[in-house]
């Protein structure tokens, strides 16, 4: 039977169990439903109308929405929402079910006065382990930790660490990672769950143990906190205080989200858009975010236009000078996007260290050197052979070569002097990249034609 509630792609079919819920069908529904993947019955829950969710909370507990609602993906603004539809004990109880880290991340999404309600009613333990962790600034290692792993005396035996492990197995968020601490609780090594399976029972967890652990302070930023989960292949990671107490553990699920969330954002800055975490469908919030770049953008185009009227004299006497205006601006800011995009990729993965940002600037100058020349090489003969100009074809193509390589050279250096500011390099974003490039172009392109006006 619950082979046929599925879709030919894995989904739920959303009518067949929408007609179970209607018909009040509750243990054919709770059967089927909860059969299913927890990220299939969120997205049911995801695409369910009002009147539906009111009888989903009636067929399921508390700890079953919890379950779901740790899968479900739907926009930061509409969890308010969804929290408003429920009976607050309800509510109360779905987050307290949830992993502390997952709560804390739908509660950051809600109104100061949401939070205080549902910690005012919650159970007093749980309430305390969520106020732990939302007071630690948001996309850092502290606020997306999870208090629910298992750790071990450094002086215990493989016996009684298996003990422990199965009495916190059912509360923590993995056990194939077992923590060790002393008797202050300060992070000394670190077992597997292999290495408990395979160690004999009397074995003490300090001879077993492995004390080369890597850790992050809580307030390391959640970028950098993914990047190091990547490049050791970690299943979690411990985090600490400035006096090595293990305070929480960071999981890889939560990690694929982050790396999800950086992304986004980064993408969003570099289309010059304030976010592009969802899709927007109402065509007033869409135009909310982009107006603001198309502002500032805007104001430096009326830059270019402003330049353009300080060489009015020259365009006019040389009206031919003005049909290269596009291809010079167009290529500058080609390459200067292209320079910008490896930069910004270096700073995100952390290729580009301290030592290695001057041989980027080489790197770059060079390409921009290579590329300026050949572009530049091109353009006289094709200005040569279409209009018949040589000098104009000169003048056209040096300053496509001189475009190439400042526009080059500065896509790779704004990023570096942004990231060194401290202030995230995707700011510097395609859009403005290229406007900045096209006022230096247009200045690099009619400045030499005004050195060399006598000649035209």
């Amino acid at each position: 039977m619950a082979e046929e509630t599925k879709t030919r792609d894995g989904e739920i079919d959303l009518a067949h169990f929408q007609q179970l819920i209607e018909n009040g069908k509750l243990e054919d529904f709770r059967t089927e439903f909860l059969s299913h993947h927890p990220y299939d019955q969120a997205t049911f829950y995801e695409k369910a109308d009002y009147d539906t969710r009111q009888l989903l909370y009636q067929f399921l507990s508390p700890q079953e929405m919890a379950e779901l609602f740790e899968a479900i993906e739907v926009d930061d603004d509409d969890y308010e929402k969804l929290f408003e539809e429920m009976d607050p004990a309800y509510a109360t109880d779905l987050l307290a079910q949830m992993y502390t880290d997952d709560a804390v991340d739908i509660l950051n999404e809600l109104s100061k006065d949401q939070v205080a309600g549902f910690l005012s009613i919650m159970e007093e333990d749980s309430a305390q382990q969520i106020k732990n962790l939302l007071h630690y600034e948001e996309y850092t290692a502290g606020s997306i930790m999870t208090t629910e792993f298992v750790a071990i005396p450094k002086n215990s035996t493989v016996r009684s660490a298996m003990n422990i492990l199965r009495n916190a197995a059912t509360n923590a968020e993995t056990i194939y990672y077992v923590f060790v601490v002393d008797e202050q609780k300060k992070l000394s090594g670190i077992v597997t769950l292999r290495d408990l399976i395979l160690s004999e029972e009397d074995a003490l967890i300090s001879s077993i143990m492995n004390n080369r652990v890597v850790s992050v302070s809580v307030g390391t930023d959640q970028e950098e906190v993914a990047r190091i989960i990547k490049d050791y292949d970690f299943l979690a990671m411990p985090v600490v205080d400035h006096q090595d107490h293990l305070l929480g553990i960071i999981t890889v699920d939560d990690i694929i989200d982050v790396l999800d969330e950086e992304a986004s954002d980064d993408y969003s800055k570099l289309a010059g858009v304030t976010d592009m975490d969802t899709f927007d469908r109402n065509p007033f919030s869409a135009a909310k975010k982009r107006l603001p770049w198309l502002i500032l953008l805007t104001f430096l185009g009326m830059m270019t236009a402003n330049l353009m009227g300080l060489f009015e004299d020259i365009l006019d006497q040389v009206a031919l000078l003005a049909v290269f205006i596009p291809l010079i601006a167009g290529m500058a800011g080609n390459s200067g996007t292209q320079a910008l995009a490896v930069a910004v990729r270096g700073i995100a993965t952390g290729d580009i260290e301290e030592e290695s940002k001057v041989k980027l600037l080489f790197r770059e100058a060079g390409t921009g050197l290579i590329t300026g020349i050949v572009c530049g090489l091109v353009v006289i003969g094709l200005v040569y052979f279409w209009k018949g100009e040589l000098l104009i074809g000169m003048l056209v193509g040096a300053a496509v070569f001189s475009s190439i390589f400042v526009a080059t050279l500065g896509g790779s250096f704004i990023p570096l002097l942004i990231h060194r500011m401290k202030i995230d390099p995707a700011v510097a974003s395609g859009p403005f990249i290229t406007t900045l490039n096209d006022i230096i172009s247009i200045l690099i392109y009619l400045g030499l034609a005004s050195m060399f006006l006598s000649s035209l």
